[in-house]
Order: structure tokens, then C-alpha cells, then sequence
């Protein structure tokens, strides 16, 4: 019998950071909004029903900046998708114009291995994937291990656990999966932590996917912490320039978000295009990584 029809996605404990989440997801998204208003602290505050101070530590406390820097970032975000004709990207540009630091070696040193092309038309047959879900900076994160690492990483609102599951265990829809809450903990630990981001201890990645999804995955593993490429940029790196199309098709099928940035890929005109967890979250992680940078 197949394996995914037999789960049902648990119910889960949601600590304050979930609360955190839902807060800066709704001042990142009346940002986005509203930007051409320049909304004040105290405005953003007002709508939420909070004070502006703790609005202003819980905000840069996640992010690392503050609401008027992130408001200065998705100002530059619309109005300098590109530098003219040096067609720089829109984070570079972000850089260039000093609102954020230096982009940096890639951060997560990720070390990575891909299924064989055999194992992956099985479809996971035969394959143990444990999963569990865990708070994360990003809202719900549902993170997928086999004994060879990482296979999965996806985000989900609270409420929308099953579905996110379902989506995912989809992929490999003849593998037994095994909910392990305590085996997955660690992940999170590792991925969100940047204290715990070493090369001496790389995160070990396994990439279940076609040869052409692996390589356009391991090509935006190249993109460095707090930059950004265009659909076009990946497709002349795997040496498919025509490709730029089937590239974005394996960037919306990638099943390790955030540790495999396609967060940080672009559409032609340095638009964020769309994200397979929402664009407020790609808005966010964004955010983030400028913040962190």
C-alpha cells in the first residue's frame, strides 16, 4: 500500500516564536503594501494593536534590522530592480547603494549528495523518511531526514500542516514515512543557528530529484549568502542557456528551502516571481538574510 495515504500530518505545539512569526509576517506584509506611504513605526504599531517599542524589539530581534530599515529595503526592491544598464541584481544593487553589509562565502556549508537516477524513479520505494514539525523563524517549518541527511525542509502557517505535508510526501510517494519529532530537532538547530554553521561539521544534504532538478539545485547552492541571481543566471551555469523556463520549473520543485536558496533567485527583470511557500515568506527570508548579512 502506499505509504502516504497511511499518515496523517500530527498536531503540533507552537512556542512564542510561532507568535513572533505571525507578528513580523504581518508587518513585512503591510510594508510590501503600503510602501509608497512610507508607513511610520507608530502607524504599523497602531494596526496591530501593539506598542510601537515592543513592536520595534520583536521585529529587529528576528531580523536583524529594524521596520524603517526593512521599509528602506522594500522601497529599493521596487523602485531599483536593477542598477540601468550594469544589470546588477536587485540585492547586489541593495548593497551597492550601502543599506546592507558584504555578501559573504556561502553560509550553510553544505555538503550534498543526490540519489541515484534508479532510486529516485522508485519514487522512494524502499526509502525511510522520518519528518516532524518544528517553529522556526519562518513560521511552521516540516522538516523531512533520511539516514543520509536532509532530504526536505518546507514551511506551512499554522492550520495548514497537513496540506504541507501532503505536498511534499507527494514527491516520494512510495517511501514509509515515520514521524520522529526528536531525530528532526536537530535540524532545525543546525539550519537556523548561525553559530552552528561550520565547515569543520558540514550540514549533510541528500538531493532526491531528475539529473537536470539536481543540477539546477546544486547550481543555487553556489549563490553566496545575501545575493541574488536571475533564472537566466542558473541556466547558463548548468550550460542550458535556452533554458531558462525548465529552470524556473526545477526552482519551484525544490524540496530543501532555505538551506537550497532558490529564495534567492529572481526572475528576468529582478522580480522576486513567485515562491512554492508564499512571497511573504520569500519577502521575509529576504529580509532576513539583509539583516544577518
Amino acid at each position: 500500500m502506499n505509504a502516504l495515504a497511511q499518515i496523517d500530518a500530527p498536531a503540533i505545539d507552537v512556542t512564542p516564536d510561532g507568535s513572533d512569526y505571525e507578528t513580523v509576517r504581518r508587518v513585512i506584509e503591510m510594508i510590501t503594501l503600503d510602501y509608497r506611504d512610507q508607513p511610520s513605526l507608530e502607524a504599523i504599531a497602531a494596526e496591530l494593536d501593539q506598542s510601537p517599542t515592543q513592536l520595534q524589539k520583536v521585529f529587529t530581534r528576528w531580523a536583524g534590522l529594524s521596520p524603517k530599515a526593512f521599509l528602506q529595503a522594500v522601497t529599493l526592491d521596487h523602485a531599483k530592480r536593477l542598477l540601468g544598464k550594469e544589470g546588477l541584481p536587485l540585492l547586489e544593487t541593495s548593497y551597492e547603494l550601502g543599506l546592507s553589509g558584504p555578501g559573504r562565502l556561502h553560509d550553510l556549508f553544505v555538503t550534498h549528495e543526490a540519489m541515484s537516477p534508479g532510486e529516485w524513479k522508485a519514487r522512494g520505494e524502499g526509502l525511510t523518511i522520518r519528518y516532524g514539525f518544528h517553529p522556526s523563524p519562518f513560521g511552521i517549518a516540516l522538516v523531512m531526514a533520511t539516514d543520509r541527511g536532509l532530504a526536505g525542509l518546507a514551511f506551512a502557517d499554522q492550520g495548514g500542516e497537513k496540506p504541507c505535508f501532503e505536498d511534499m510526501a507527494r514527491r516520494w510517494p512510495n517511501a514509509n514515512f515515520v514521524e520522529d519529532r526528536e531525530d528532526t530537532a536537530h535540524y532545525i538547530r543546525r539550519i537556523f543557528d548561525r553559530s552552528k554553521w561550520s565547515a569543520e561539521q558540514p550540514l549533510n544534504v541528500v538531493l532526491i530529484g531528475s539529473d537536470f532538478q539536481i543540477r539546477v539545485w546544486q547550481s543555487l547552492l553556489k549563490i553566496p549568502f545575501g545575493k541574488a541571481v536571475t533564472y537566466s543566471d542558473v541556466a547558463r551555469d548548468i550550460g542550458q542557456p535556452s533554458a531558462s523556463r525548465a529552470v524556473g520549473a526545477a526552482i519551484g520543485r525544490n524540496p530543501l528551502s532555505f538551506v537550497v536558496p532558490c529564495h534567492r533567485a529572481l526572475g528576468k527583470s529582478g522580480a522576486l516571481t513567485g515562491y512554492h511557500w508564499g512571497l511573504t515568506r520569500k519577502r521575509a527570508i529576504l529580509g532576513w538574510e539583509a539583516g544577518n548579512a
